[in-house]
């Protein structure tokens, strides 16, 4: 059956007001609009949600060109600690890899020595361990047992990890020592730099690979400060390229220090991750929300109807509905300012005025036949 029929069987029309008001009379512009009952059961039936009028603060908006910049804090450089030539790369640039992947294969004399001498110093530490302090003196005991760590700590310095070592150890076969070891991704990202060629010599600290989240880059904005002294850590943000499509973020950081050749300063801005993917160095639009104005009395923008030429919303007084014009002022994050007409604690609709609407209409039509 249509959804309006069932609707009005739902709703007992009270009678319209007989006394019409005299020309001029605004203030109770609706005071002849008739009134819609409905029961509780009635409402949620019909979806219509109320809510209490109150105060609210609403923030503004600066909107500003940005630049797509890469998140450092979601970003890692893979570099060696030892002066060693290039084996193998087991990744390249743009492909997704995981924490602890191997990314590439080293081979050092330095590492080869390092590996030779924690053999030799394990196998002596087991070999006093074993025979105990009641064979050997403390001294020697005390002397395997640090220069194994001694040795142990120079191949972790050099980048080797634990499970490195300790397959090294197996079997304190002297064979092993051959100065090769593996790079691996100490985090989950995409491949955005692997300059290197194999076979390549590298010094220590030389970037073999970066690899970073590219979901959650960060945007920078260069602002007036007087613009900046507005806005919040945490506040909310959007960014777009085309300024059709936005994807929301969060203001992340504001920089302490200005540019020293702009005299602007710095508003970091992180992307919530999306489907939407920016390049590092794009150029793109911000929308940043400003601190918290003044509060006022506000409402929801949806609950407002265009009705007889004026801004209304439909009250709740016990079971009843009833339209009310009121005088509007801001709006600003989905709430618009009330000026007058409304007072605080009155309930309105805020879901489902429009059904209310079309039903208070429907029942004009069918008096004036």
């Amino acid at each position: 059956m249509n959804k309006w029929i069932t609707a009005a069987s739902a709703i007992v029309l009270l009678l319209p007001v007989n006394n019409l008001l005299a020309e001029g009379g605004s203030d109770a512009a609706h005071a002849d609009e008739q009134a819609l009952r409905m029961s509780p059961a009635q409402r949620h039936e019909q979806g219509i949600e109320t809510a209490k009028v109150g105060q609210r603060a609403l923030a503004g908006a600066i909107t500003a060109p940005g630049e797509v910049r890469m998140n450092a804090y979601q970003s890692a450089q893979i570099t060696p600690r030892v002066s060693a030539q290039i084996v193998t790369r087991h990744a390249r640039l743009g492909d997704e890899v995981k924490q602890g992947q191997p990314l590439v294969t080293l081979s050092s004399v330095e590492v080869g020595q390092a590996q030779a001498d924690l053999i030799e110093t394990d196998r002596e530490w087991r070999r006093v361990k074993q025979l105990g302090k009641q064979v050997v003196s403390d001294r020697r005991y005390v002397e395997a047992q640090v220069a194994r760590q001694r040795a142990y700590a120079g191949l972790r310095a050099y980048g080797m990890t634990d499970k490195q070592i300790s397959a090294l150890l197996q079997g304190a076969d002297a064979s092993r020592a051959t100065g090769e070891f593996d790079l691996f991704s100490p985090q989950a990202g995409r491949v955005i730099r692997d300059d290197f060629v194999r076979g390549e010599f590298v010094q220590p600290g030389y970037v073999l690979f970066e690899v970073t989240d590219t979901r959650v880059p960060w945007v920078q904005a260069q602002l007036d400060p007087a613009l900046v002294a507005k806005l919040a850590v945490g506040a909310p943000a959007q960014v777009s390229r085309d300024g059709q499509a936005w994807v929301n973020g969060r203001i992340l950081q504001l920089h302490y220090t200005l540019d020293t050749d702009t005299r602007t300063r710095a508003v970091r801005i992180e992307i919530e991750p999306s489907a939407t993917a920016f390049a590092a160095g794009e150029y793109v639009y911000v929308k940043l929300q400003t601190a918290d104005e003044d509060a006022s009395l506000a409402v929801p923008t949806d609950a407002l109807l265009l009705m007889n030429g004026a801004q209304t919303v439909f009250i709740l007084k016990g079971n009843e509905f009833e339209p009310r014009a009121v005088v509007t002022g801001t709006t600003r994050g989905g709430w618009t300012e009330i000026k007058s007409g409304l007072a605080r604690q009155d309930e309105i609709v805020t879901q489902g005025a429009f059904l209310l609407k079309s039903l208070a209409l429907k029942s004009q039509i069918g008096d004036s036949d």
